[in-house]
């Protein structure tokens, strides 16, 4: 018997967890309650996607009048199907590896629609790899497979969401609750079967759902739906990122049918109460009935419960992610597009941690800023983060990271890539920043020497105007600047770009594809993704909207409150551009169609774009300033130079700078390069205590002009010193 089982309900990712019940589960470890996590997504589409599911769906659709020719193909070979199934996911989990030579060789996977549009194969995994074709073309099959399932079977499946459309916006309770009252589907009826053997084995007093998005929603209801009739003396809870969001104004009683507690923001103490009022539910237990941002059903009327006077855990409290429990080698590793960056989402197995509960810039207009989520900012210590990771190496054998951060501290990263560094870590790791100037060349090339490959941000709206209005504190040039810091580095970088922002007219959209074209053309972006700007109740404009010039369509809420219809008084219909920007964006990813016009990727008529064409490149070519402040961290990266005897010249001495690719040499005075020597044995990374350059040029000034003239400043710079 467990205090609670932990679920994550159908569908997140394929690839890895969903990181938050291994957060909640590190936390519990801490004060001694016991749990059990499970994430009942992959463990539907395991037993799907396998010969027995497979053969169940098949037999379903049998009795069924098909939609469309593709759908009678794809049962038409459904042995091809169900003898290739359990061979491809083995593959895809990284167990089968010499499959890939079977599936790229054509005449072994069933074919329907999906491969109609794949992709140039030879030149898009010229640079990946057999192994990322078989991948890929193993992704196409699974598709096809989805496609069925839509078509067929269940109009509401998607690997990464389930009967999204009934979660999102659902301002009232109606929709989903007819939905509820419907015979289960055969994902429904999947998903209860696996739930019930968990329950069976774990004997849980509470079951605390995860639900992060509204793809989530629906199958946490039929779950809970299916437990208050199977198992009516376990408690049920639902915290995560929707109801966070969402469900903050919540009063329709009968969403309590289902649940007995809906918490809000950070879990840990909430879930701590819930439990003790579920062990001990007497006068006596001094928490009794007190909860913290805990809705729940009283005397038949939804009643926010927060009367615990007792502060939240701080995040050096809150202990190490606990992936223990979680399927973890039977994950499933695809790739949707065949871009390196792109596929960083859907392939492989990765760590999630956070260097910072909330975020540290909070400005963003269209950004859910006045929730905890993001208003409360609190950043956890490098080192503490550092021994987070090593510790789930050694639970998870998996050295790859992904920090799932709002945006990372540019000053938290540099210290959490100094501290694994020191520790001579060997570790993958990307995030999600702001374009910070902070993010210099000289940072960039520390964040790729600590294992960083790759950041995600938010271009937006690649417009100088519309960027001030979103109070992003960034504009296109400075921007292009850092993303090229960080690609030259070797550090591959995805943009999140929107358009339809209040007041933006079409002349701006254009100029942004134009923006977002010179970029890809330029090298400094390898992905992105356009997504059409939706208002939301909790962001400035929500809170704000005349000041954007838009006209909200307010609904009467009694269930979700987040996404708001609205009026921008442009009265432009943004949702033209939308197959434009994104068939565009997708050419883009492949290096192709930077030479078309771009009233090509559009069947109506767009204005000319008013950007250069060499707006981006002039923009580079700007140089940065790196002034040598007192505060200024000065590092060594590299392993000291050799020092060696010049013939030419018993005055002069010959240093030799090696790093991992190659060799350069120096020659200078004989005092000037024992000095060098000595100084960057002092700076090195591995040195106790990193140093700034008003320390040189109080104990070193008699070198501090030599060490200043530009040629053997960039010398060194070129050769691994770091100037922060």
């Amino acid at each position: 018997m467990k205090d609670i089982l932990l679920l994550t309900p159908p569908f997140t990712q394929l690839n890895t967890p969903y990181p938050a019940t291994a957060y909640l589960k590190g936390f519990l470890n801490t004060i001694n309650i016991t749990s059990f996590q499970m994430d009942l997504g992959i463990e539907v589409i395991l037993k799907l996607f396998s010969k027995q599911g497979l053969t169940r769906l098949f037999k379903l659709a049998e009795n069924r009048n098909l939609a469309d020719e593709n759908s009678r193909r794809i049962l038409a070979l459904q042995n091809d199907y169900i003898k290739t199934i359990d061979e491809v996911i083995l593959f895809l989990q990284g167990k089968n590896q010499t499959l890939a030579h079977q599936i790229c060789s054509g005449n072994y996977l069933p074919e329907a629609n999906r491969f109609l549009q794949q992709e140039d194969l030879e030149y898009a995994f010229g640079w990946m790899g057999i192994h990322d074709k078989a991948k890929y073309l193993s992704t196409l099959y699974l598709e096809d497979i989805s496609d069925f399932i839509v078509a067929n079977i269940d109009e509401h499946f998607g690997f990464s969401r389930y009967a999204e459309k009934l979660g999102r916006s659902a301002n009232s309770f109606d929709e989903l609750y007819g939905f509820l009252q419907k015979t289960e589907s055969l994902i429904d009826e999947i998903s209860l079967e696996i739930l019930e053997e968990k329950v069976q084995a774990i004997q849980p007093r509470l079951i605390g759902f995860s639900v992060p998005f509204p793809g989530n929603l629906y199958s946490a209801f039929r779950c809970a739906q299916y437990l208050k009739h199977k198992h009516p003396g376990i408690k049920i809870a639902m915290g995560g990122g929707f109801p966070n969001t969402e469900l903050r104004s919540v009063s329709d009683s009968r969403v309590f049918e289902f649940f007995d507690f809906i918490t809000l923001d950070d879990g840990e103490l909430p879930i701590e109460l819930l439990i003790s009022n579920i062990h001990d539910p007497s006068v006596s237990n001094p928490n009794h009935q007190l909860f913290k941002r805990t809705f729940l059903l009283k005397d038949d009327l939804v009643f926010y419960n927060n009367f615990s006077l007792r502060k939240d855990y701080k995040q050096s409290e809150t202990g190490t992610p606990d992936y223990s429990d979680l399927l973890l080698d039977r994950y499933i590793s695809v790739i949707e597009i065949a871009n390196p960056m792109h596929s960083l989402w859907s392939d492989g197995r990765w760590n999630k941690l956070t260097m910072a509960h909330g975020c540290y810039w909070g400005k963003c207009t269209f950004c859910d800023v006045s929730l905890d989520y993001i208003k409360n900012y609190q950043p956890v210590a490098a080192a503490l983060l550092v021994d987070r990771m090593e510790q789930m190496i050694q639970q998870t054998g998996e050295r790859g990271f992904h920090f799932v951060d709002e945006a990372a501290p540019p000053a938290l990263m540099r210290d959490v890539a100094i501290e694994i560094i020191r520790r001579q870590l060997s570790l993958s790791w990307w995030t999600n920043i702001r374009f910070e100037k902070s993010f210099s060349a000289d940072l960039c090339r520390l964040l790729k020497a600590s294992g960083c490959i790759a950041v995600s941000g938010g271009l937006e709206v690649a417009s100088d105007r519309l960027l001030d209005l979103i109070k992003k504190g960034v504009t296109v040039e400075q921007v292009a600047r850092v993303t090229r810091n960080f690609t030259e580095a070797g550090i591959m970088v995805h943009a999140y770009l929107m358009y339809g922002y209040p007041t933006q007219t079409i002349q701006e959209t254009i100029d942004s594809l134009e923006m977002v074209r010179q970029m890809f053309e330029q090298n400094i972006i390898y992905s992105g993704f356009w997504h059409q700007f939706a208002l939301t109740a909790h962001s400035p404009i929500g809170l704000s909207p005349a000041e954007y010039g838009i006209v909200p369509d307010y609904k009467e809420i009694s269930f979700a409150n987040n996404d708001i219809a609205f009026e921008d008084s442009t009265g432009i219909d943004h949702n033209q551009f939308s197959y434009g920007l994104k068939k565009s964006l997708f050419n883009y990813m492949q290096g192709l169609g930077f030479d078309f016009h771009l009233q090509e990727w559009f069947d109506f008529e767009i204005p000319e774009t008013s950007i250069p064409e060499n707006y981006i490149e002039n923009a580079l070519i700007l140089e940065e300033k790196n002034l040598l402040k007192n505060s200024t961290k000065i590092i060594w990266l590299e392993s000291v130079p050799q020092i060696s005897e010049w013939a030419n010249d018993p005055e002069e001495v010959k240093l030799i700078f090696h790093n991992k690719t190659q060799s350069a040499e120096l020659i200078v005075d004989r005092e000037l390069g024992e000095w060098l020597i000595q100084i960057l044995s002092q700076l090195s990374i591995h040195s106790k205590e990193i140093r700034d350059y008003g320390f040189l040029k109080k104990e070193h000034k008699e070198f501090i002009e030599e060490l200043e003239q530009v040629e053997l400043l960039d010398f060194l710079r070129a050769n691994g010193l770091l100037v922060l």
